[in-house]
């Protein structure tokens, strides 16, 4: 680090420190990262709050859009509604990428903890939200199995008396989004409909999204049902390759892979008692989840189909005897489906003929069960400080079923040319899996509105069905232990009447991360370390105008020499792994009935592969937000996206011998329309 990264670094902890004053913003916070309500100056925990206000405001188009405004949290936008997420972490793709962070919605995980998506995030109402919480590092004492990263939370409206509102948005390549919302002090009805002729050929999607939520109160307790549904209808665009073609024009809206399509489609369904008991309370959270999805696997030899899909029923207890402690049990039984069939010949060499042929390649069935108990605590000691702890415990057992046959041979039973078929199923079995997650931490508040946090907490990911299962070459058994992430942090968080601060240290060190080795076997030796920094700070800079600003610096390395490369890897930079991430945005309330927004967004440098010989030069991007109230019941908004018309790469990597990039789109306006009726 050079002496003068250092120097801002010191910069950025000194100036909340030099603006001591009063702030409350401590004691008026509250989230959900115990599961329950809490006060975030009880928790030693750095937590990213993106409420009603700005989610209103962003408008936006894509989840990565409001998610780049916390800090180290990088949600690389693919085609669509496609994304692969990053919290303290590189973009994680290929085996092992997916489930090291928990998606939820109201504190229930968006899928199975074994049977997660890495674009899962579409299936989140995030159009519909009234705010989104992010808890970056581990947080699997709360949350359980694959809580490593971060957490993201999405947490659902209020029903209010009397609000009814419209919402319609236009933009460019036939662009529309209608909203509308319903609701009494009961029921609640929230409704989306997007429609996108996409930027590339071909790459348009249709989404629909619903919240129906029913509230009841009865004494001392209340009860709060809510069903939410997703379906989406995507054209999907692949990669366009060769050393920086984003920025040729020519190219900008090739789409190599127009035959590439994604269908997802969900529903769940819970419902939350919570009943006063005394001093405390009783909330439990029984829920029903349905997730299914196709696609065609454009990106692999021979483009197969996927299919899979998984029905869920659980129920989540949390007991509440006190204000300073509460116990929680979660049990949730699933049964999975995953089917992988080719419906033409492999394209190709006479080798990738040979080995992946036309047909069926997986057909398998797995139940899964869980079971999780954990206890927290957030007890002062004195005046200002204060001893915060959670452990959890995990029991984790998958019962696989193969409904092929055995082994690398065709769906016929014959044998595939050079010793084998590509792919391999493994014989009927069951696995298992028990994990402890604990987590303890100290506050010191050294003034009302000012803390210092450490925490030490351990997160870990069993391995996920498709890791055990969906087998590769000459494999039959994926012998994989669960991931464990080892983490420590250092806060500063406070507020004055003019500033609002948050700054994390930290340091991870992943143990046994699940990769495909160059023999395409599914192992478990890798090791990687993580440390950074990240700034939070909400200044008001005149009555009139607040800046926001979201930092992080952080490095991702190899910390050993795993079977990624031929070449050592120890030492070397995780690939898409930025060193740095920003955003700023200022607001100017310009009266009360009009608000404009400039926002910055930086994306820093990071090598395409392993062997940190590829490098993507990073990007700014510029993007301008308004609105602007004409009465009580109408108002105009609009978003100028990529204002300075940047030719950017939204992700880069590089593969087969050639740079790939998802690009970026260009200067985009859109106009809106809220009516309140």
């Amino acid at each position: 680090m050079s002496f003068h990264f250092r120097t801002f670094l010191v910069g950025l902890i000194a100036i909340p420190l030099h603006c001591y004053g009063a702030g409350t913003v401590l004691d008026e916070v509250v989230v959900t990262a115990t599961k329950g309500e809490t006060l975030l100056g009880n928790t030693a925990a750095s937590i990213g709050i993106i409420d009603e206000s700005v989610l209103r405001r962003v408008h936006h188009t894509h989840i990565n859009e409001v998610l780049q405004r916390v800090p180290g949290v990088w949600i690389s936008r693919g085609n669509g509604q496609e994304h692969l997420t990053a919290i303290r972490s590189p973009v994680l793709t290929g085996a092992g990428s997916c489930g090291a962070f928990v998606m939820a919605q109201d504190g229930i995980s968006l899928r199975s903890p074994g049977f997660c998506n890495v674009n899962e995030l579409f299936e989140a109402t995030t159009e519909l939200a009234s705010r989104i919480e992010v808890v970056r590092g581990p947080d699997s004492s709360i949350y359980g199995s694959n809580a490593m990263h971060g957490v993201v939370n999405i947490l659902t409206p209020e029903t209010v008396a009397g609000h009814r509102e419209v919402e319609m948005e236009s933009g460019p390549n036939d662009y529309y989004r209608a909203r509308l919302a319903l609701s009494s002090d009961a029921l609640r009805l929230d409704v989306s409909g997007t429609t996108d002729g996409g930027y590339k050929d071909e790459s348009g999607f249709d989404q629909q999204k619903m919240l129906l939520k029913y509230r009841a109160v009865t004494g001392e307790r209340e009860i709060t049902t809510t069903f939410s549904y997703t379906n989406l209808n995507q054209e999907t665009a692949g990669f366009i390759q060769g050393h920086d073609s984003y920025k040729d024009s020519g190219q900008k809206r090739d789409n190599p892979n127009p035959e590439a399509y994604r269908d997802a489609r969900s529903f769940r369904l819970v419902s939350e008692i919570d009943q006063q008991l005394g001093n405390g309370s009783l909330v439990l959270k029984p829920y029903l989840r349905h997730v299914e999805m196709k696609f065609l696997q454009h990106y692999l030899p021979g483009q197969a189909i996927e299919e899979n899909g998984h029905d869920s029923v659980g129920v989540s207890v949390l007991w509440n005897p006190d204000s300073w402690w509460q116990a929680g049990i979660d049990l949730e039984y699933t049964n999975a489906f995953l089917k992988e069939t080719q419906p033409g010949p492999t394209q190709g060499g006479a080798f990738l003929m040979a080995t992946i042929p036309q047909g069926k390649h997986y057909d398998y069935d797995v139940n899964a069960s869980l079971a999780g108990l954990f206890f927290s605590a957030s007890k002062s000691l004195n005046d200002v400080l204060r001893l915060t702890g959670s452990i959890r415990y995990q029991y984790t057992e998958y019962d696989y079923d193969n409904r092929m046959i055995d082994g690398r041979t065709r769906a016929d039973g014959t044998a595939c040319g050079f010793g084998g078929c590509r792919f391999s199923r493994p014989a009927d079995r069951e696995d298992s899996f028990n994990n402890w997650s604990p987590r303890v931490g100290l506050i010191y508040s050294w003034s009302d509105a000012h803390q210092v946090f450490a925490s030490l907490s351990q997160g870990f990911r069993a391995p996920q069905a498709t890791e055990l299962y969906r087998l590769q070459n000459s494999q039959n058994v994926a012998d994989i232990d669960p991931v464990e992430m080892d983490s420590l942090e250092l806060g500063f968080r406070g507020s004055t009447e003019k500033v609002s601060y948050n700054i994390a240290l930290f340091s991870m060190n992943k143990d046994n991360f699940i990769f495909r080795d160059t023999s395409r076997q599914n192992v478990d030796n890798g090791k990687t370390e993580h440390h950074g920094i990240e700034l939070d700070m909400k200044m008001d800079l005149h009555e009139a105008v607040t800046a926001s600003v979201a930092f992080t610096w952080a490095e991702h390395q190899y910390d050993n020499n795993p079977a990624l490369s031929a070449t050592p890897l120890k030492g070397n930079t995780i690939d898409t792994a930025p060193e740095t991430l920003g955003s700023m945005s200022i607001k100017w309330q310009v009266t009360p009935r009009q608000t404009h927004e400039l926002e910055w967004v930086h994306i820093g440098k990071y090598y395409e592969d392993p062997e940190n010989r590829n490098e993507y030069e990073g990007h700014d991007l510029l993007h301008l937000r308004g609105s602007l109230s004409m009465n009580n019941s109408a108002r105009i908004f609009y978003k100028v996206m990529n204002i300075t018309d940047e030719d950017y790469a939204e992700r880069a990597d590089f593969s087969f011998g050639s740079d790939r990039y998802f690009v970026g789109t260009p200067r985009s306006v859109y106009l809106g329309l809220t009516l309140t009726l």
